[in-house]
């Protein structure tokens, strides 16, 4: 019997992705197809990316069918609508995502239904799938790279608000940092704590790359500037972690994206720093990277489709 597919779509603010996924979480061979976006991007050149993704990825259908359509896009969105407005791609500003995308299906002679959520909701409900989260019903999913984005499983189920945007831990205020402008927010931990926010923080004090693979490996040389820039990166996102789940008693955070990945010490600073918290049922929250490779966006899209039991109603 033919497992069941859905089509992912994954935006964000350097790229948009598109693959099949089967019913358990895997991603068809041959079927992942990137394009650019980017803060530059206009309207035409944005759409046709989407577009190519997506007619790329249903050619690897070869005569299956697809049983819907999950996409996860950088926020804010408007989740009754289908709008979206991520916050780094300037030229989209409640953009009708969720039509284009059903427009994109129609032109490729394509019946199935489009379902839109922030991609902090999917990541967080492809760890709870397959990933990291398995088995825990109080989760926060995080991804830290170009942004920070969240999402949250409480109870076991995927907590959205009513536009869509819950779990927005990137734009949190964090005490005692001041980080970069991000839209008017220094104090946000996307401002402080970001891939590029970071790698701003230690050029300030002479660090000469640019990039979060620099600063990755001028920390594993040893590097006293790159050492103090994650290590205040990992005390932010730890005390914005402990804030939540202060407020939400989590189980267990599983953080993904391409910062995370800087060094394992990143961890270790983020649970010593919530280690010394004063109220043990905050203490007790684990802190582990994802349990997904770099395809856990796309696996998060597509449970949008295979896991929408868990999604409240539009």
């Amino acid at each position: 019997m033919t497992t069941p597919l859905a089509l992912a779509v994954d935006f964000g603010g350097t790229k948009v992705e598109s693959a099949l996924v089967a019913s358990d979480g895997e991603v068809i061979e041959g079927s992942r197809h990137r394009a650019p976006t980017g803060r530059h991007a206009t309207v035409s050149e944005l759409e046709t990316s989407v577009r190519e993704v997506m007619t790329s990825a249903l050619g690897a259908l070869d005569g299956r069918s697809i049983v819907g359509v999950g996409i996860g896009c950088a926020g804010p969105i408007d989740r009754a609508r289908g709008l979206v407005s991520p916050l780094n791609v300037p030229n989209w500003r409640d953009y009708d995502l969720r039509s284009f995308a059903a427009s994109v299906l129609a032109d490729a002679g394509v019946d199935a239904p489009v379902t839109l959520e922030m991609d902090g909701v999917a990541i967080t409900m492809a760890e709870h799938w397959v990933g990291a989260a398995q088995g825990v019903d109080n989760v926060m999913g995080m991804v830290i790279s170009t942004g920070i984005g969240g999402g949250l499983i409480v109870g076991g189920r995927v907590i959205t608000g009513p536009t869509g945007n819950a779990g927005h831990i990137g734009h949190v205020e964090v005490a005692d940092f001041q980080g970069e402008d991000t839209f008017g927010k220094a104090t946000s931990l996307e401002a402080i704590a970001s891939g590029p926010h970071t790698v701003a923080w230690a050029r300030r004090r002479g660090f000469a790359g640019e990039t979060g693979e620099t600063l990755a490996a001028a920390y594993a040389a040893g590097d006293p500037i790159a050492r103090e820039a994650i290590e205040r990166t990992g005390h932010a996102v730890g005390q914005a972690i402990a804030s939540a789940t202060a407020l939400l008693d989590l189980e267990l955070v599983a953080i993904g994206g391409g910062f995370s990945q800087a060094t394992p010490d990143l961890f270790d600073v983020i649970n010593a720093t919530i280690a010394s918290h004063y109220f043990g049922f905050v203490r007790k929250v684990r802190v582990v990277p994802s349990g997904l490779s770099g395809e856990g966006p796309l696996i998060g899209a597509a449970a949008l489709v295979h896991r929408a039991e868990l999604l409240p109603p539009l």
